[in-house]
C-alpha cells in the first residue's frame, strides 16, 4: 500500500496507523536516493512526502525560509535564485531529490568546505514519530540555543527515526562574483603540495576539489586536476584569480562545471549498473595516502578530507574496503547497487558511535518499523 499525505497531520496519522497495525513502512520523497546505504527491506507499506510540497515562509530580508519535506530541490533553488540567494549544499541528484531526502541523507558537495552541510544551515524542522506526534524542533531563528535539539537526530537517519515534514533554512546570498581556476599536476604529491598551500594561505576558497587522472581525462585534461572556485566581490575573485593562475572558467561554463562535478556519480553509475561509490573520510594529510590506495576514478573535497572512489562493481569496492580496514579512514560504500549479495560487507567499521545509534534507534522505533534494514541491514 502506497501513502501520500497532504498535510503534517496526515503524515502522522498515517505513521501512528501502520505502527498500531506493526506494518513496516518504507519511508521516503521520490526514493532518489533507495540504494544509497543500502536499500530498506521490503515493507507493508510505503509513505512518500511528495505530497508535503508548499513553501511555508520565506522572509528573502531576514535570510530565512520554512519549506515542507517534499518539495523538489531544484523548484526550491529556482526560488532562491529570483532573490540571489541559495543553500549552498550541491546535494547530489538535485533535479530528483526532495528537501527531505537532502536532509535525511544529509547531502552535500564541493561548497561543503566554505559553508558547511546541513547541520550548519538548518536552524529548524518538525518530524512526525510512530506515536503519531509533531515534533518542533529548533524555528526560525539563526541563532536559536533554547533546549535539545532533536533535529539533529534526523540529519542524516536515513528515515529510520521519523518522518521530517518542515525544515527551516538560514539562507546565503549568492556572491556578486564567482570564478574557477582549474590546476593540473604531472603528480599526486604536485596536487597535494598546491592543496596544502592553498588551505595554509588567506584567500578563502568556496570549494577545492581534487580529480584523479581518471576522472581528469573525461574532462580532456592529463593528469590530476585541483578545481578550486571563489566567490565574493568583483575585486576580490578578479585577487584570488590571478595569484592561483590556472586555467579560467566563469559564469555559464563554469555552472556546467560543477553540475557536471555533482553529477558524476549518477553518470558513472548509469554506466557500470553493479558500480559501487566508496566514500572515504579522511585527515588532509592522510589524502594523498587515500589517493595512492585507488586505481578507479576518484574525485576529493580536497581541503574537508572527503574522499568517493567509484568502483565497477561492489564486488571490487568490498574487496578495496577489505584492504583499507586497517586504515585511519572511516569508509563506507554510499551507493550500491539493489541487487548487492548479502555476503558482501559493505560497511566493515560503523565506528564507536554505533552502539548509540542503535540506542536512539530503539527509543524512536522500538519495533524496527522505518525503513529497516538501511545502513546495510544494521539498522
Amino acid at each position: 500500500m502506497r501513502l501520500e499525505p497532504s498535510t503534517p497531520k496526515e503524515l502522522c496519522d498515517a505513521l501512528a496507523w501502520a505502527a498500531s497495525a506493526k506494518h513496516a513502512v518504507e519511508l521516503g520523497g521520490r526514493f532518489s536516493k533507495r540504494t544509497m546505504g543500502g536499500p530498506p527491506a521490503p515493507a507493508e507499506i510505503t509513505i512518500t512526502t511528495t505530497g508535503l510540497d508548499r513553501i511555508l515562509q520565506y522572509e528573502p530580508t531576514d535570510l530565512t525560509l520554512s519549506v515542507e519535506a517534499g518539495i523538489s530541490w531544484e523548484k526550491l533553488c529556482r526560488v532562491l535564485a529570483a532573490n540571489n540567494q541559495m543553500i549552498p549544499l550541491d546535494p547530489p541528484l538535485p533535479d530528483l531529490a526532495t528537501v527531505g531526502g537532502v536532509i535525511a541523507t544529509n547531502g552535500s558537495g564541493p561548497r561543503r568546505r566554505l559553508y558547511g552541510t546541513a547541520r550548519d544551515l538548518v536552524i529548524g524542522m518538525k518530524f512526525a514519530t510512530l506515536e503519531g506526534k509533531e515534533v518542533q524542533s529548533g524555528g526560525m531563528v539563526v541563532k536559536n540555543v533554547a533546549g535539545l535539539d532533536m533535529g539533529k537526530l534526523m540529519i542524516g537517519s536515513f528515515g529510520t527515526l521519523a518522518a521530517i515534514s518542515t525544515v527551516n533554512f538560514k539562507l546565503t546570498p549568492k556572491p556578486e562574483s564567482e570564478k574557477t581556476s582549474l590546476l593540473d599536476f604531472d603528480t599526486l604529491d604536485a596536487a597535494i603540495a598546491a592543496r596544502d598551500r592553498l588551505t595554509g594561505g588567506v584567500l578563502q576558497p568556496e570549494a577545492v576539489d581534487l580529480f584523479n587522472p581518471r576522472v581528469a581525462s573525461t574532462m580532456g585534461i592529463d593528469g590530476f586536476v585541483l578545481a578550486v572556485q571563489f566567490g565574493g566581490n568583483a575585486a576580490v575573485v578578479a585577487r584570488c584569480a590571478r595569484e592561483l593562475g590556472g586555467t579560467l572558467i566563469e559564469d555559464g561554463p563554469q555552472d556546467d562545471f560543477w553540475n557536471a562535478v555533482v553529477a558524476y556519480p549518477r553518470r558513472f553509475l548509469s554506466n557500470f549498473t553493479q558500480g559501487a561509490v566508496v566514500r572515504i573520510a579522511s585527515t588532509l594529510a592522510e589524502l594523498r595516502a587515500v589517493f595512492s590506495s585507488l586505481e578507479v576514478p576518484a574525485i576529493a573535497r580536497a581541503a574537508n578530507g572527503v574522499a568517493y572512489a567509484y568502483f565497477a562493481s561492489c564486488e571490487a569496492a568490498a574487496a578495496w574496503l577489505l584492504a583499507a580496514k586497517d586504515k585511519p579512514w572511516k569508509c563506507v560504500v554510499e551507493y550500491s547497487p539493489e541487487n548487492a549479495p548479502d555476503s558482501l560487507e559493505l560497511w566493515p567499521s560503523p565506528g564507536d558511535d554505533f552502539e548509540m545509534m542503535k540506542r536512539i534507534k530503539h527509543m524512536f522505533d522500538p519495533g524496527n518499523l522505518l525503513n529497516h534494514g538501511r545502513l546495510y541491514r544494521r539498522i
